[in-house]
Formats: structure tokens, C-alpha cells, sequence
């Protein structure tokens, strides 16, 4: 049965959750009463190298990148009511992304009012704005293009005229919503929004106009968002950073305490295995002026979500949790088929997946086969993409070509992909995590690099164990990319 379409003009209010809209924090959000969610703004650079993957252990639905990096993962709970917001400057890029999507989120969004400079040195964001005719081109190859609504999300223009006339050529596109942002492109989140504007492009047009800005000034509670939407004359509210400081401002009952707000994102955190540092990121955009307390130091200092869950006294609640991840995963690999390896011209391809520990890698199990069988040592040919710089290398063995189908993200990665389709097409023990010591690499070799690798590893976290603050332009790694996050 085809999901519902999703109507603009029933809406009270949204959740855009910008540079922080992975799925714990979206599904917290509709909990509390919001009525649609969108995701962080994806660049379609990225997305289009996507693969389309049903993660049977999480029950999502995963958009993984070449390097194994999951871009963008929803769920069956969110798809009628999630949004996609792309970042993209190109109209055949952006309906490819919106067409690999399309079956699972409800509407896609193309966020035209980004001001970062990530965004709008590659003509995307608010750079498309001094372009009408790419955003016409871009909105009307995905309104005709796919079968579920189209918005986009712009800042106002230097005169009210000229926004009025852009939005007005947005609607004429056939989009099912047009979300403004009421400031200037220069402007910051400490700068008031323009009501009057964001008003005057609602009586322009009969398309659902969202009022976009008023976290900061105007929308503190539930209460606010309908005083918000009548000074702005819009058909809803969009929130960001007052959905991210505590979700719980779209409840209609009032916020609830932060503490249990933060309990029920994390406990979404951890049963979706959401990149830790995103996790602590987030907790501490709640945790705002009391980050430096002992719970928002001990949130700092956490490196994985193991730590941040006993910060929070949630050891039980995550233990039982993985256990249930790992039944499920079991459960998976015990009836899932292997791999099939697929002829290419002349080299045999596989689409694999890397899991062997960094201390024993596949190349090293197969340089060792290639001397207990006297042959040739193999020998590597790596190709670079010159789009996204991503790689993907060929081995030779014993006049037999072989290769990973699917790019990485570095050389060395690349190699090892190719040594592990070589290695698992002869039925040769590759070093998997979970596999039992063959004995072809010898003890010696092992204990070597082990004790190599542990201790880059403790150089390593040496380095990862300084805390982070939240702080003017702190990194943000979310599960699909790094931004900088702007503070109010």
C-alpha cells in the first residue's frame, strides 16, 4: 500500500533538526508532538555514491557510503513523517538522490538558505539564492521527477520585493511547501528575524509558506509556536535549535525536565547505535549552561556510548540492548547467503564489506599464501575516482585478477578490499574478526603488530581523550557528515 502523501497545510509544527538530525533525535521529536521531522542537510555529492541497505539487526534502512560511513538511516516509525533536505547544486545530481530515497521518507527538501561556507562554496545553500534560474531547474526536474512532495527552504533577500518575487517563482514550480528563513543571508542566530517579511511572502503566495527563525526570540515553549505562527501570517513553525535544546517544546502539555529528556533521547541513541560523539554532542546542546557540571564533564571526557551510558546510569538499559542487537545479528548471519563472486571482463568481483581487526589485515594473509604456494608476491593496481577521490584497487595473483566492487575511501583500504575478494574466492582464511587462528600468519607476525597497533592506538586516544567543549564553531560528526555548528 503507497504511503499517505504528506499535505504541507495541516501541519502545526516541524522539526528540521539541522546539523544534528540523525534518527534518535527525530524520533524524540515526534514523541513529543512534532508533526513532520527532517534530517540533517545531506550533500548530494555523497549521497549519490550511496547504496540502499536493510539493516535486518536495527530495523532501518541504511544509505551507506563507499567507505562502510552510513549517510542517512531512517526507520519504518518515521516514513510517512521524515523529510530529506539535500544539499545540491545540480538539478541531475539532486534527482538521482531524491529518486534513491524516494521509497522511504516522506517528502524531500532542498535547503537553499545554508550560509555556511561548506555549503556555498560548491554554489549550494544560500549561493543558489543569486540564482533563480538553477533553483527553478533544480525544483522542477524533482517536482516532475518523483512521486512524493518537493520543498525547498530559502533566507530572505536584501529588499522585501525581491523575496517576495523569488518565492513566487519557487511556487510557480509546483513545490508542495516553501520554508523562509527570516534573515539576511549575513545574518546569525543572535540577530532578530524578520516577522514582516516571512508575513508579507505568506500573503504573496497561496503555496504553505513555514515560518523558519524564532528559536532563540520567540519560541521557548509549546505556546510560543502558535504566537510565532501568527506574527509571521505562516501556514506552521519550523524549529531547530529549540527542538534540539529540548524536544520536548513541541509537547502541548508543557516541556518536560531535561533530565527526562535526555534519558529518552539516549536510550534512542543506543538502541539505533548512533555515532557516539553525535550522541554527546547532542547531550550537551541540552545540557546548554550547565554542560560544565560533573554530569556534562563526564559526558565530555565519554568516548563511547558504553561511557555515556553509565553517565547516566543507563548501564542495565544499554547491556540488555546489546544483547538483544546481538541475537538479532546472529540470527542474521546465521541465515544470510555468502557473498558470490561475479565476473567482470577478465576479474572477478565481489561486493564486500570490510571486518577484520587492524592488526591482522587480509594482505598479509594472502602475501603469506603467495609464499607457502611460491608464487609471485601479489601485486596491486589502484585506481583513483576523480569526482570524490575514492579508490579501488585490482590484485594479481597467479595470473588472476580480482577486485571489490565498491569504492573506499583511501588506497589502503582499496587494497585490502581486493586482497579480501582474492582470499574468500579460494576459500582462504582471510583474518575476519570471529576467525579462528589459521596459523598462516605466524605467531611472531601477530604478536608484532599487535603490539604495534596497540600502542598507536594508545598515541591515539591520548590525543581523542582531550575533552570537548561546546564552544563558538565546535565540530559536529553526525552518522552522515561533519559541519560546523553555529552557537547562539
Amino acid at each position: 500500500m503507497a504511503s499517505p502523501r504528506l499535505s504541507f497545510r495541516n501541519i502545526t509544527a516541524l522539526a528540521p533538526m539541522v546539523r544534528v538530525g540523525t534518527l534518535p533525535m527525530r524520533l524524540l521529536a515526534l514523541d513529543y508532538g512534532a508533526d513532520v521531522v527532517y534530517c540533517e542537510e545531506l550533500i548530494d555529492l555523497k549521497m549519490v555514491q550511496c547504496q540502499r541497505v536493510v539493516n535486518t539487526v536495527l530495523q532501518t534502512v541504511d544509505f551507506v557510503a563507499p567507505d562502510d560511513r552510513v549517510m542517512f538511516r531512517t526507520c519504518e516509525r518515521e516514513k510517512d513523517r521524515v523529510v530529506f533536505q539535500m544539499g545540491t547544486a545540480d538539478p541531475d545530481r539532486a534527482l538521482a538522490v531524491a529518486r534513491l530515497v524516494e521509497k522511504d521518507v516522506a517528502a524531500v527538501d532542498v535547503n537553499m538558505g545554508c550560509p555556511k561556507e561548506y555549503s556555498t562554496k560548491g554554489g549550494m545553500g544560500a549561493a543558489l539564492l543569486s540564482d533563480p534560474d538553477k533553483i527553478e531547474a533544480i525544483l522542477k526536474k524533482l517536482v516532475a521527477g518523483v512521486s512524493i512532495p518537493v520543498t525547498c527552504k530559502i533566507r530572505i533577500l536584501p529588499s522585501l520585493q525581491e523575496t517576495v518575487d523569488l518565492v513566487q517563482r519557487i511556487e510557480r514550480t509546483g513545490v508542495a511547501a516553501v520554508a523562509v528563513h527570516g534573515r539576511f543571508k549575513e545574518e546569525r542566530p543572535r540577530h532578530p528575524v524578520h516577522c514582516d517579511y516571512i508575513q508579507a511572502v505568506a500573503q504573496a503566495v497561496s503555496v504553505p509558506v513555514i515560518a523558519n527563525g524564532g528559536s532563540l526570540d520567540l519560541v521557548k515553549t509549546n505556546a510560543d509556536v502558535a504566537e510565532f505562527k501568527r506574527a509571521s501570517g505562516a501556514s506552521s513553525v519550523m524549529l531547530a535549535r529549540a527542538a534540539m535544546w529540548n524536544a520536548s517544546v513541541f509537547s502541548s502539555q508543557g516541556p518536560l525536565p531535561l533530565e527526562k529528556v535526555m534519558e529518552d533521547y539516549l536510550k534512542y541513541a543506543i538502541r539505533y547505535d548512533n555515532n557516539a560523539f553525535n550522541t554527546k554532542y547532542c547531550l550537551c546542546q541540552m545540557l546548554r549552561d550547565k554542560v560544565e557540571s560533573p554530569l556534562g564533564k563526564q559526558v565530555q571526557a565519554a568516548q563511547t556510548n558504553t561511557e555515556i551510558s553509565k553517565a547516566y546510569g543507563l548501564q542495565t538499559f544499554y547491556q540488555h540492548t546489546q544483547e538483544e542487537l546481538q541475537a538479532r545479528r546472529d540470527t542474521s548471519q546465521t541465515s544470510s547467503q555468502p557473498e558470490r563472486p561475479v565476473m567482470d571482463g577478465d576479474v572477478t568481483t565481489m561486493a564486500i564489506r570490510r571486518e577484520y581487526p587492524p592488526q591482522i589485515t587480509p594482505k598479509m594473509f594472502l602475501l603469506e599464501w603467495s609464499r607457502k604456494e611460491k608464487l609471485e608476491q601479489p601485486h596491486y593496481d589502484t585506481v583513483e575516482r576523480s569526482q570524490d577521490r575514492s579508490f579501488q584497487s585490482t590484485v594479481t595473483v597467479a595470473e588472476k585478477k580480482y577486485r571489490s566492487s565498491l569504492w573506499e575511501k583511501s588506497k589502503k583500504f582499496a587494497e585490502q578490499a581486493s586482497a579480501i575478494v582474492c582470499l574468500r574466492t579460494l576459500g582462504i582464511p582471510e583474518g575476519r574478526i570471529g576467525e579462528e587462528d589459521s596459523g598462516l600468519v605466524s605467531k611472531r607476525k601477530r604478536e608484532g603488530k599487535i603490539n604495534g597497533s596497540a600502542e598507536e592506538k594508545r598515541k591515539k586516544l591520548h590525543v581523542a581523550s582531550i575533552p570537548e567543549t561546546v564552544s563558538s564553531g565546535v565540530a559536529v560528526e553526525t552518522n552522515g557528515d561533519h559541519h560546523r555548528a553555529e552557537q547562539p
